[in-house]
């Protein structure tokens, strides 16, 4: 391969200095890493707290629901669902009205340890906006909303 085969470094410095996907994702991880290091003595993820936060509704939600809820394809969801299951606090069941179909609902223990995992959230999430600033943490939420 010649030289003229490669790009050249200024447009390896362009992407990293403007690509919106890489500049995402790489605050998605920091800010994944802020709320998994808050939750980690309820024994959650902040994927896992997201998720038993979803369930805690009058009526169980189907699994599609929940997985465009979370932007997440069903495979993901299901796997995501399986060790919350498993622990105890939530559980799948056939849809009351269409049986090919399962709801998700939370477990009492489920339920119990959400609302002690809560204030934790809350505290992490006061220390995420006042890092970014309210006036922007509003703006960043309406234009991340936009765009899922």
């Amino acid at each position: 391969m010649s030289k003229e085969d490669f790009l050249p470094l200024e447009i390896t410095h362009l992407v990293r200095d403007s690509c919106l996907c890489m500049h995402l994702q790489r605050a998605a991880r920091a800010m994944a890493r802020h709320f998994d290091d808050a939750l980690r003595p309820h024994g959650l993820t902040s994927g896992q707290f997201s998720l038993l936060m979803s369930l805690n509704r009058p009526d169980a939600p189907s699994i599609g629901s929940v997985a465009q809820l979370l932007a997440m394809d069903r495979t993901t969801l299901t796997a995501n669902i399986k060790p919350l299951e498993r622990r105890g606090l939530m559980k799948v069941s056939p849809h009351p009205k269409d049986k090919r179909s399962r709801c998700l609902s939370l477990t009492d223990e489920g339920r119990r340890l959400l609302k002690e995992a809560f204030p934790t959230w809350q505290s992490a999430h006061e220390r995420a906006e006042d890092l970014i600033g309210t006036p922007d943490a509003e703006r960043l939420r309406c234009n991340l909303v936009q765009l899922s």
